[in-house]
């Protein structure tokens, strides 16, 4: 099944959407087996990333330009050589949503509870937002 994710952040400060193409395994029925078979992709993608060897490390101007407008250029290393752990990923996005920092939206609808009844069709479109806290005092 083919569905499309975009990712956003509120503290970058260029609205920086993409709308990536992502294909779903099987049907998941709630938006916790979402989360859960969209960050196991994620996790299995990064661990694979770690320990792909680049023969070349240099950007090109195409590539400098379109990080550019991201707001930044670099060789997206990775300096850790710890693998991310897949439970405790699942765990960390599940609870990011229960306490509102993650907001998630299925075609321009919000979804608040992790186990109502999730109807996804082919082409459906997801939006997750993750909020930041803002430090600081009051006056």
């Amino acid at each position: 099944m083919k569905i499309f994710v975009t990712m956003k952040s509120l503290a970058k400060r260029k609205n920086y959407l993409t709308k990536i193409e992502t294909h779903l395994s099987r049907n998941p029925k709630t938006l916790r087996e979402l989360l859960k078979e969209l960050v196991a992709m994620e996790v299995q993608q990064f661990n694979k990333k770690q320990t792909e060897e680049k023969l070349t490390a240099f950007l090109t101007n195409e590539d400098m330009e379109l990080q550019a407008e991201a707001g930044k250029v670099g060789f997206s290393n990775i300096y850790i050589d710890q693998k991310a752990n897949l439970h405790t990923a699942i765990q960390n996005s599940i609870q990011a949503f229960e306490d509102g920092l993650v907001k998630v939206f299925h075609n321009e609808n919000e979804q608040t509870a992790l186990d109502a009844a999730l109807d996804i069709q082919e082409g459906d479109q997801f939006t997750f937002i993750k909020l930041m806290m803002l430090a600081g005092r009051m006056w």
